[in-house]
C-alpha cells in the first residue's frame, strides 16, 4: 500500500479524547470505578475516531497556508466548492450539485439543531430509527423536542431492515413531519438501497414529512456496497431533504471542525441559513477549510480507497472472530462505517451478568469499548475497529481470554 495504516500512532497527551478521557470517562457506564490492570496498555475503539494517520495532503494544505502570517477575514475559496462538487460526483454519482446548494455547518450536529428549528416548532415529535445515534437523541432532548423510536429490525439473514408499517403507524399516531434518517446507518451499519430510501421517502412524501438525512458516514462503505444520497431518489425526496456530509468522519478530521449541508429546495436553503446565522456562530474556520480542500485532492481518493481496504480485513476479522470464538455473542456484520454494534444479550443471560459486567471487564483489560444502552440497545456493546489489525487482533485476544471466557 502506498499509505500508512499499519502504524501504532502514540497519542497520549496529544488532545485526544479517544486516548486522555479513558479511563475516567466510563465511570458512569459501568457504575464503578475502573482501573486498568498491571501488564495492559489501552487499545481505544470507542468513540468513533480513527487511529490512522489522515492523508498527508491535509497538512501540506494547512501548513502551506499556515506559512503566511496573515489569518484575517476570509471568506470560501472556490476550490472548497469545487472540491465538494467533484467528490460528491465521483464518490456518490451526484450529477447538477451547483455551489448555490452547498453551505457551512459547525458540525453535523450542529446542522440537525439548525435543521430541526427551520422544520419544527419546539415540543413536536420526531422519527428516528433504533438503534439511534447518541448526538441524535443529545441534540433532541436539549432543543426541547421529543423523540418518536422506530425500531430496525433484523431479517432471517442478520440484516437490519426498516419496519415501514411501524413507521408510517408512528407518523400518524403521533402527528409527525420530520424525520432524521441516518444514511448510512450509525450505530449498525447498514448501507441502505435504493429501494429501501425510495419506500421511506415515499412515506415521508404521502404524510408530509421533511427529512433530515445523515450521511457523514458516505464514504465509509465496504464490500462493492453503494451509498445512495437520499436526495438521489426522485425528484420529491430532492426537495424535501436537507442532507448533511463531511470530511471528518472519512479523514479524522473532528477536531478541526467543519460539515456542510446540501439543499435543493431554495425555500429550504435560505430558512437554513437564516436559522444558523442567528447565533453569529456558524462561521468557517480558515483552518478546516484548507483541511478540506487537502482532503479532497487525488491524494485522497488514493488514500481512501485503501483505508476501505483496511477496515473491511479489520471488520472482517473481528466478525469472524465472534462467530468462531465468542459463544453467544452475536453481531450483524455492517455494511459500512467502522463500527461494530455487538448484542451480548444471550451471554449475559447465560452466565448472569449484566452489560455492565461485560464493558467493565473489558475496561480491566484495556479495551476501551463503548455502552450500546445510549443508542438504545440495551444488551450491545459499540466497538470502533479503525486501528491497526494488529491493535484489533490484541484487543479480541483480549476479549477471549478474559471477558468472554
Amino acid at each position: 500500500m502506498k499509505y500508512d495504516f499499519t502504524s501504532v500512532i502514540e497519542r497520549k497527551g496529544r488532545d485526544a479524547i479517544a486516548v486522555d478521557a479513558v479511563p475516567g470517562n466510563m465511570v458512569s457506564a459501568v457504575g464503578r470505578d475502573i482501573k486498568v490492570r498491571e501488564g495492559f496498555d489501552i487499545i481505544p475503539m470507542w468513540i468513533a475516531d480513527m487511529n490512522f494517520a489522515t492523508v498527508p495532503t491535509v497538512a501540506e494544505a494547512m501548513i502551506e497556508r499556515a506559512k503566511h502570517p496573515l489569518y484575517g477575514y476570509f471568506a470560501p475559496r472556490d476550490e472548497y466548492f469545487d472540491g465538494i462538487i467533484e467528490w460528491q460526483k465521483r464518490r456518490n454519482n451526484v450529477e447538477g450539485l451547483e455551489r448555490e446548494n452547498i453551505g457551512y455547518e459547525n458540525g453535523v450536529l450542529g446542522g440537525v439543531s439548525s435543521a430541526l428549528s427551520v422544520l419544527c416548532s419546539k415540543g413536536d415529535n420526531v422519527l428516528v430509527n433504533s438503534p439511534t445515534y447518541l448526538g441524535f437523541t443529545n441534540v433532541l432532548n436539549n432543543n426541547g423536542y421529543h423523540i418518536v423510536h422506530s425500531p430496525l429490525k433484523k431479517d432471517e439473514k442478520n440484516v437490519w431492515r426498516m419496519d415501514y408499517e411501524d413507521m408510517e403507524k408512528k407518523i400518524i399516531d403521533n402527528k409527525i413531519h420530520c424525520a432524521i434518517f441516518c444514511s448510512p446507518h450509525n450505530p449498525t451499519g447498514r448501507v441502505w438501497e435504493k429501494e429501501e430510501i425510495e419506500k421511506a421517502m415515499d412515506i415521508f412524501k404521502k404524510h408530509d414529512v421533511y427529512v433530515i438525512s445523515d450521511e457523514i458516514w458516505s464514504d465509509m462503505i465496504l464490500y462493492g456496497n453503494h451509498h445512495i444520497p437520499t436526495q438521489s431518489v426522485s425528484e420529491d425526496a430532492k426537495n424535501r431533504t436537507i442532507a448533511l456530509y463531511a470530511p471528518s468522519k472519512t479523514f479524522n478530521l473532528a477536531g478541526l471542525i467543519g460539515s456542510y449541508h446540501i439543499i435543493y429546495n431554495r425555500t429550504l436553503n435560505d430558512r437554513l441559513l437564516k436559522e444558523s446565522s442567528l447565533s453569529h456562530y456558524n462561521s468557517m474556520n480558515l483552518m478546516s477549510m484548507y483541511a478540506l480542500i487537502g482532503a479532497y485532492k487525488k491524494e485522497g481518493y488514493e488514500w481512501l480507497d485503501e483505508l476501505l481496504t483496511v477496515l473491511g480485513e479489520n471488520i472482517s476479522y473481528g466478525c469472524d472472530f465472534i462467530e468462531k470464538n465468542l459463544k453467544g455473542v452475536k453481531v450483524s456484520k455492517p455494511q459500512g462505517t467502522y463500527m461494530l454494534f455487538i448484542d451480548c444479550e444471550e451471554y449475559c443471560r447465560e452466565h448472569g451478568k449484566s452489560l455492565e459486567d461485560v464493558l467493565h471487564a473489558g475496561y480491566e483489560v484495556g479495551v476501551f469499548w463503548q455502552t450500546g444502552k445510549a443508542f438504545n440497545g440495551p444488551w450491545n456493546i459499540r466497538m470502533n475497529l479503525a486501528l491497526p489489525l494488529e491493535r484489533v487482533k490484541e484487543a479480541f485476544d483480549r476479549l477471549q481470554k478474559y471477558v468472554f471466557c
